[in-house]
């Protein structure tokens, strides 16, 4: 279940998703296969060479991307989630979400 964000910042990550682009929003989420995460990001674009390209910088594996038609995603979490957050310069999500090293 996702909460914690405006409609406005939805439809602006989908429209930069789909415009081929990297788009990063966080959210707060509850699953309960993930226990212990109550927030995920969600890194997105439509291109999925570029979208792999991206990860790769900080490690992340093709294979973890959310293959979803319309809007394939990383799922991030945890301190990756953190670290990947501050080295993107994302301080406003981390800061809204309480991010900071939990």
């Amino acid at each position: 279940m996702a909460f914690g964000v405006k409609r406005a910042e939805l439809h602006k990550w989908k429209e930069t998703v789909k415009a081929g682009e990297i788009a990063i929003l966080t959210h707060f989420w509850l699953d309960e296969r993930f226990p212990g995460c109550d927030t995920v990001t969600k890194v997105g674009c439509k291109d999925i060479k570029k979208l792999s390209r991206w990860g790769s910088q900080y490690g992340l594996k093709p294979e973890w991307i959310h293959r979803d038609p319309r809007f394939p995603h990383y799922d991030l979490f945890g301190e990756r989630q953190f670290d990947i957050l501050a080295k993107e310069g994302k301080w406003d999500q981390i800061e809204r979400f309480n991010l900071k090293q939990k």
